[in-house]
């Protein structure tokens, strides 16, 4: 079996998610970092918090990326409440394919339709 490349899942955590927030509450983005280092993310997978990926009208977002030869992916639309398991098993199928690029029908079905970008390998 070939050895994968690490992979860093990022979290926006300044996200409000368009819901006005107290200056004293957690945001949903760290709710939703919060709720990711609680899951069972694969060895390979370094969580990230991050502050502002600039999709603030999307909701949470977060970007898959890992190495020079991979595809890197930005999610939006994501809650702390219903989105971790999806995460979770789009950051493993991830980490499992060589260029980050999961075929389109086993990538999870969020992801299929909330992908808001895809930025190609630095090599490519």
């Amino acid at each position: 079996m070939t050895e994968t490349a690490p992979v860093e899942l990022l979290v926006c955590t300044t996200c409000r998610r368009g819901l006005p927030v107290e200056d004293d509450a957690d945001r949903p983005g760290t709710l939703l970092h919060k709720a990711l280092e609680q899951a069972d993310l694969p060895e390979g997978v370094t969580l990230r918090a991050v502050e502002c990926l600039s999709n603030c009208d999307q909701g949470c977002s977060i970007v898959l990326r890992g190495g020079p030869e991979r595809w890197t992916f930005v999610y939006e639309n994501l809650s702390e409440v219903d989105h971790v398991d999806v995460i979770v098993d789009g950051a493993t199928k991830y980490l499992a394919s060589e260029d980050g690029l999961v075929k389109w029908r086993e990538r999870p079905e969020h992801f299929r339709k909330n992908c808001a970008s895809r930025i190609p390998p630095i090599g490519a």
